[in-house]
């Protein structure tokens, strides 16, 4: 076995509706994260984004733990080492240049992510909570963002997404003190975008990606993710020109002239499946 492989069993997936499901597999570890799993949870993904059947990628753990961050033994190799290794270690695939940070190739994907949080999300199980597109928990669902109690700092793209999502004073409060958050502090503050009890929450996952691809334009959901993640940093203006000219592109899409018929035959709609790509 080489230093790249990954027992299959690891990192599970399946097909629950339109949702294709990557379950993280170390629920004795509380799922934390070795190198060569971050490549096939890569891997997965890209699949995933190209299925014409899948409409949206969930991403959760088995057990009572989300995910608690990178292995405790990969760490202590990394912080030894003095860097980390997970760059040679994750492929780059779709033909997109993946953005610095870990897990931050997630909202390049055309296709929503959801994380959903059945247990404590630590350290990069954290970073993988604040990457996926929504976030759902379970009434057991946690968070922490641990770094500053590894010496660490805001890694991989925190100290950008967590201000957005629950304004700087929190993001500052939940990095700098390390402290658990509860799911329903998680909701009340904009960390989690809902909350149902446990047994409920794939069910729940599903049920909203069902929903989407009955009614939602694949290609105006691919479209909308790239224009929120990229506005988020952009000034008004630029965002306002770059909404037009893609107004005018999907003006031209077929989705756009089924979209209208739909709508004027009383139907639903019958839109065009998203394999990745513009």
């Amino acid at each position: 076995m080489s230093d790249t492989a990954i027992p299959e069993a690891e990192i599970l997936h399946e097909t629950m509706g339109r949702v294709a499901l990557i379950r993280l597999n170390r629920p004795n570890a509380l799922n934390a994260l070795t190198y060569p799993m971050l490549a096939e949870i890569r891997r997965r993904v890209a699949e995933a984004e190209k299925d014409p059947e899948v409409t949206a990628i969930a991403i959760t753990g088995e057990g009572r733990g989300f995910c608690s961050g990178i292995d405790a033994q990969v760490l202590r190799a990394t912080t030894e080492a003095g860097q980390s290794g997970r760059s040679a270690a994750e492929p780059n695939s779709g033909g997109r240049a993946d953005p610095p940070g870990i897990f931050s190739y997630l909202t390049q994907v055309g296709k929503p992510v959801i994380a959903a949080v059945n247990g404590v999300a630590a350290g990069a199980g954290f970073v993988l909570a604040m990457m996926s597109d929504l976030r759902f928990g379970s009434d057991a669902a946690s968070f922490t963002t641990i770094f500053s109690k590894r010496g660490l700092i805001a890694e991989h793209g925190t100290s950008w997404v967590l201000p957005r999502l629950v304004g700087p004073g929190r993001a500052l409060d939940l990095l700098w003190s390390s402290r658990r958050v509860t799911a329903d502090e998680a909701l009340r503050i904009g960390l989690l975008d809902r909350i149902v009890p446990h047994e409920e929450l794939l069910p729940a996952v599903v049920a909203y990606v069902d929903d989407l691809a009955s009614q939602i334009s694949p290609s105006a959901i691919a479209t909308m993710k790239s224009q929120v993640w990229r506005h988020m940093s952009e000034p008004m203006l630029p965002s306002l020109a770059d909404a037009d000219r893609l107004t005018q592109a999907q003006l031209k899409h077929p989705d756009a002239r089924e979209g209208a018929m739909a709508l004027i035959e009383r139907r639903p709609p019958k839109f065009q499946a998203y394999t990745g790509g513009a």
